[in-house]
């Protein structure tokens, strides 16, 4: 069988993927330069027959492996970059720069990329196609993808097309040892920052009735926003609104002339993505002007929805179940309302994000530390199985396409 074969070789790779992996998570590197990364990243595969693409806006990379024969194309996605948080793990490879830590599994989804690469690449007299592998930088917050995107980096040429699929891989350290999980549609949310200014005329705090308080304004929005999330909207679509920054004010006895309020949307749609920001507009500027004040409403566009092709989705599950372990495969009954910039690269392109359960063996794996938790960590022998699976979904397209 040759997802047998793929695992196999990337049992052989597995002291090369682990060895990147704890490479890339002691250097970690925020935000759209990643250079230490890439180049970590180019030495690791300098002897595979790779043509490199680069752009300007970011040290984002694709590296193109060409099989044999003509075909379609596929792109495999792994970013690159940390967050900006300590690291309280106590490994010994633990990150050695203060305030930056891999706690999102990057460092790993970029390694098992690099394994993948190499397993293809042993293979490429059997392809008939071509794989891009996306090595891309500033997921978290800064729009990597876009960026490639943009800068053409992925295609959207007469001579260098789009892709014709997409597959990405994310760890999930609250999901069983190896288990590969996905599910059709809705994938992970949308994100948009939200931000109400709530404006009114300060005054002394004994006399509020000579001032425009806006305290109480703000305040009110904010269960306002919640109840309207409830009762405007099905609950059979998630939808999530959360103000995390309330500001205003200076003293006890200043009545302040306005509040600031930030928080985040997320959505499994872009059609509930639209509603709601009319929604939230509409809530906030009435009440305000019930009492006399203005709300400024500003909501700064971010991550899409991540909607998986269902052709894609099958196909990986049949990669997954060809792989086998204990327990192969689980179709996901709901999205997480987390949110990822693959959902660039799939409004674009057919393709599949899917989560890989690396959780150690035997452990309690719903009380494991979650992603972007100081504590989180990676049972690195699932690895060579990520490798493997992103190979098989790139073996599997070109051989069989959409079947």
């Amino acid at each position: 069988m040759l997802t047998a074969t793929l695992l196999n070789a990337a049992m052989g790779e597995s002291d090369a993927i682990t060895a990147l992996r704890r490479a890339i998570h002691a250097e970690p590197e925020l935000g759209l330069e990643t250079p230490r990364t890439l180049a970590k990243v180019k030495a690791a595969l300098a002897d595979l027959p790779l043509t490199w693409r680069e752009g300007p806006s970011c040290t984002g990379a694709v590296a193109v492996l060409k099989g044999a024969r003509a075909g379609p194309s596929a792109l495999l996605r792994g970013d690159m970059d940390a967050l900006p948080m300590d690291e309280h793990t106590g490994l010994e490879f633990a990150s050695t720069i203060p305030g930056r830590m891999h706690a999102c599994g990057h460092d790993a989804h970029t390694a098992m990329l690099a394994g993948a690469a190499r397993i293809l690449a042993a293979r490429a007299d059997d392809l008939a196609g071509e794989v891009r592998f996306m090595f891309q930088p500033g997921e978290e917050g800064y729009h990597g993808a876009r960026f490639m995107l943009d800068d053409g980096l992925l295609g959207g040429t007469a001579d260098y097309p789009l892709p014709d699929a997409a597959f990405a891989l994310h760890v999930w350290p609250n999901a069983p040892h190896g288990r590969i999980e996905g599910r059709v549609g809705a994938m992970m949310a949308s994100a948009d920052v939200l931000e109400i200014t709530v404006k009114g005329r300060g005054g002394h705090a004994s006399m509020p009735f000579n001032a425009i308080d806006p305290v109480p304004v703000g305040a009110e929005i904010v269960i306002a926003l919640q109840t309207m999330i409830t009762r405007r909207f099905a609950a059979t679509e998630a939808s999530v609104l959360t103000i995390g920054k309330m500001e205003a004010g200076t003293a006890n006895n200043i009545i302040p002339d306005s509040v600031y309020l930030l928080g985040t949307m997320r959505n499994l749609s872009p059609e509930r993505r639209a509603a709601m920001q009319d929604a939230v507009r509409q809530v906030a500027e009435n009440i305000a002007r019930a009492h006399q004040c203005e709300a400024e409403v500003t909501v700064t566009p971010g991550f899409p929805p991540t909607i998986n092709d269902a052709r894609a989705v099958a196909l990986g599950q049949q990669v997954a179940l060809d792989l086998g372990g204990e327990e192969p495969w689980a179709t996901r009954p709901a999205p997480p309302m987390t949110a990822e910039d693959f959902s660039y690269v799939l409004e674009k392109v057919p393709g599949a994000m899917f989560f890989l359960g690396v959780a150690a063996e035997g452990v309690d794996w719903q009380g494991c530390c979650g992603l972007h938790s100081s504590r989180m960590v990676v049972d690195e022998s699932v690895m060579p199985k990520g490798a493997a699976f992103l190979a098989g979904c790139a073996v599997e397209f070109l051989e069989k396409g959409w079947s």
